[in-house]
């Protein structure tokens, strides 16, 4: 059974921060892939992130392309979404997950946090 437990978000205003972390216990080594997704009220869930844990390879949605840094770190068996210059539409539930297939469709993921809230204001 693989746990993951997120922390990080909350409130901030446009053009502010965020860093989200995400604990994974158990064992994980069967995941090649973990990833970031979020999803707004009205909408579907989507992939924000995805990181390769073998190499870090790295893939990011359009919409957060340069604004947003996916990164691991092994050692705390931690996985970390950085958020810079953020803003309303922004706004969501996000969730770390675990998968097997390495992409940004939630289908490929088996495990998932309970997700954080991060609101974005103007």
């Amino acid at each position: 059974q693989v746990q993951l437990v997120e922390s990080g978000g909350g409130s901030v205003q446009a053009g502010g921060s965020l860093r989200l972390s995400c604990a994974a216990s158990g064992y994980t080594g069967r995941y090649y892939c973990m990833g970031w997704f979020r999803q707004a009220p009205g909408k579907a869930r989507e992939g924000v992130a995805r990181i390769y844990t073998a190499d870090r390879t790295t893939d990011y949605a359009d919409s957060v392309k340069g604004r947003f840094t996916i990164s691991q770190d092994n050692a705390k068996n931690t996985l970390y979404l950085q958020m810079n210059s953020l803003q309303p539409e922004d706004t969501a539930v996000y969730y770390c997950a675990a998968g097997t297939l390495c992409g940004l469709l939630p289908s490929y993921y088996n495990y998932w946090g309970q997700g954080t809230q991060v609101t974005v204001s103007t």
